[in-house]
């Protein structure tokens, strides 16, 4: 099955593409999201990769790669709900800063937690330290730092797949309802896959969260280095 997979130019594009729209389809025919995209996409590749024996190399060759690729420009469309609401974001400039220092502070304070509890050495502390923001920051970052990026990779994926899951829940639980701050906190906290979410919830949570990426972004490469001195 791992040969025939190797010998099929883009069926690494089509199977998460497929995969992606399978959950979609579910979510429209059950009338509620039960399944979301991203992580069914996810699992299931993962699954059927283990399954056949198909390593990742094989897939990112034929077909991944063109993801990969779409990547950059996907991430700058989310630009387009940003310039939408951009009356309403230069209204709100100090809350939109106020929230990403706060977001930021709180996630260098948790690493700092789990630096403690867990006695992580210097370079595992630099690798969770970007694991908040976008990957085109978060893996130049890590190395920068001392830390791995293969495995800051890994984290950023993690947490923006958990952040694009259960953001809904935990702003119904926390009873965050103002769409600008909905759009801060997830763009904050879970980045581009996040911010795939936040799009769906609305103009202005997609607006907001797609400024949060940068603006914590930004906010994490100044705050990094000055965390990471905590574990020299």
């Amino acid at each position: 099955m791992s040969e025939f997979f190797s010998s099929c130019s883009y069926f690494g594009f089509f199977l998460s593409l497929g995969t992606f729209q399978l959950a979609k389809t579910i979510n429209r025919k059950a009338g509620k999201e039960i399944c979301n995209p991203l992580l069914f996409a996810t699992v299931c590749c993962c699954v059927l990769l283990l399954a056949t024996g198909t390593g990742y190399e094989v897939y990112y060759e034929n077909g991944g790669r063109v993801l990969d690729f779409l990547l950059t420009p996907a991430t700058i469309c989310l630009a387009i709900p940003l310039y939408r609401q951009f009356t309403l974001i230069k209204k709100n400039t100090a809350a939109v800063l106020a929230g990403c220092l706060a977001g930021v502070v709180a996630h260098m304070l948790g690493c700092a937690l789990m630096l403690a509890v867990f006695q992580l050495d210097a370079a595992e502390f630099a690798t969770l330290l970007p694991k908040s923001i976008t990957t085109a920051i978060g893996k130049s970052l890590s190395e920068e730092l001392g830390g791995y990026p293969a495995i800051t990779m890994a984290c950023i994926m993690l947490t923006g797949l958990f952040g694009a899951v259960a953001a809904p829940s935990l702003l119904r639980i926390f009873r965050v309802k103002e769409p600008l701050a909905q759009g801060l906190a997830i763009g904050t906290a879970s980045h581009a896959a996040g911010t795939s979410r936040a799009v769906e919830m609305g103009d202005v949570q997609g607006a907001a969260s797609s400024l949060a990426i940068v603006v914590a972004g930004l906010l994490t490469v100044v705050f990094a280095p000055l965390f990471a001195g905590l574990a020299g």
